[in-house]
C-alpha cells in the first residue's frame, strides 16, 4: 500500500506528460495535413487581398516602384464618381434580373426532369451540357449567334420579315449578356434534382391523402424541405453574377492591334462594375483606384450576402436547428 501511494503522484505526472505529447503529435499531424491549404490560402488569398488593400491607399500607375500615398482619396472618388456608381447600378440591375430567373428556372426544370418520362436521362444530359462549356466559348458562341449580318438570331427573325437587329450594340447587348448568363442553368438543375430526391416520400403521400394538390404539396412539403439548398444557390448566384466580367468583355467589338485581338469600345450597356475595374487597371493604369474599387466591391458583396441571410434565412427550414446543433 505504501509503495503504491508513493508511486501514484509520479505515475499521474507521467500520464499527463504522455497526454500532452499525444496532443502535440496530433496537433502537428493535423497542421501538417492542412499545411498545403494554409500555404495556398496565405499565398493566393491573404497576401493578394492585403496587397490590394495597401495599393488602394496609393496612386500607383503600375509602372514605377514609387507608390505615392494618397490615403482615402481613392475611396472618396469611388463613392462620389458618377461613372463608378453607374456601373455598380448596372451590375445590381443585372443581378436583380438574372438571380430570380436562374433560381426559379433551375427549380422548374429540375421538377420536370424529376418526373418519370421517356428519355429523361438524355434530357438531363442535354440541359447540363451548357454548364460544362467554358465561359469564353459560351460568350463567343452567343456572339456569333447574335451577329447582325450572319447570326442565326437575325436569320430566324428574317423568316417573319423582321429587319436585322443590331444585337451587339446599344442597349440590346445587355439582353445578350443576360441570355449568356442564363444559358448555363444546368449546374443549378443538378443541385435541385439532388435536393428534390431527398424530400421525404411519406410526407408527400400524407399531404396527398389530406387533399393537398400539386401546388399545396410544393408549397408545404417540397419548398420547406429544399429551402436550405435554395438559400445556398441564391447566395452563390448573387456572388457569381455580381462578378460578371468575361461575357461582358467578350461580347464587345474586337480590333486588331499589332496582330493581337484587343477588346475596344465596350458598349455602355455592358459597362458593369468588373469591366470598369478592368479598364481602370489595364486601360488607364490606375492601380490604386482600381484596388479601391475592388475593396469597396468586397464590402458590397459581403453586405448583400448578409442581407440575404437576414431576410431569406428566416424562411429556411432546417431538420436540425443550426443554432442548437452540437458536434
Amino acid at each position: 500500500m505504501t509503495a503504491t501511494a508513493v508511486s501514484s503522484p509520479g505515475a499521474a505526472v507521467n500520464g499527463r506528460r504522455a497526454g500532452r505529447r499525444r496532443r502535440l503529435r496530433g496537433g502537428l499531424a493535423f497542421y501538417g495535413f492542412i499545411s498545403p491549404w494554409l500555404i495556398g490560402t496565405a499565398a493566393l488569398t491573404l497576401f493578394p487581398v492585403g496587397y490590394a488593400v495597401y495599393l488602394s491607399f496609393t496612386d500607383w500607375n503600375g509602372m514605377t516602384s514609387f507608390k505615392p500615398w494618397v490615403g482615402l482619396a481613392n475611396y472618396q472618388q469611388v463613392l462620389t464618381s458618377g461613372d463608378t456608381m453607374s456601373t455598380l447600378s448596372k451590375t445590381l440591375v443585372l443581378t436583380a434580373v438574372v438571380v430570380p430567373v436562374t433560381i426559379a428556372g433551375s427549380l422548374l426544370l429540375a421538377m420536370l426532369l424529376n418526373r418519370r418520362m421517356r428519355g429523361r436521362s438524355v434530357l438531363r444530359m442535354l440541359i447540363y451540357i451548357p454548364a460544362v462549356v467554358p465561359p469564353v466559348a459560351s460568350a463567343l458562341i452567343w456572339k456569333v449567334i447574335f451577329d447582325k449580318n450572319s447570326g442565326a438570331a437575325n436569320r430566324l427573325l428574317g423568316l417573319f420579315n423582321v429587319n436585322p437587329v443590331s444585337w451587339l450594340t446599344g442597349g440590346n447587348v445587355f439582353i445578350v449578356l443576360i441570355v449568356v448568363l442564363l444559358w448555363a442553368l444546368g449546374s443549378g438543375i443538378i443541385i435541385d434534382l439532388a435536393a428534390l430526391q431527398t424530400v421525404p416520400a411519406d410526407q408527400l403521400e400524407a399531404a396527398r391523402v389530406d387533399g393537398a394538390g400539386p401546388f399545396g404539396r410544393f408549397r408545404h412539403v417540397i419548398l420547406p424541405a429544399i429551402s436550405p439548398i435554395l438559400l445556398f444557390q441564391t447566395v452563390l448566384t448573387v456572388i457569381t453574377t455580381l462578378q460578371t466580367f468575361i461575357p461582358a468583355i467578350l461580347l464587345s467589338p474586337v480590333s486588331s492591334a499589332g496582330g493581337l485581338g484587343v477588346f475596344t469600345n465596350i458598349p455602355p450597356a455592358n459597362q458593369v462594375y468588373m469591366v470598369d475595374v478592368y479598364e481602370q487597371f489595364f486601360n488607364y493604369s490606375r492601380y490604386g483606384y482600381g484596388s479601391a474599387m475592388l475593396v469597396v466591391f468586397l464590402f458590397v458583396i459581403v453586405a448583400m450576402t448578409a442581407l440575404i441571410f437576414r431576410f431569406l434565412g428566416r424562411g429556411v427550414f432546417y431538420t436540425v436547428d443550426p443554432t442548437k446543433a452540437r458536434a
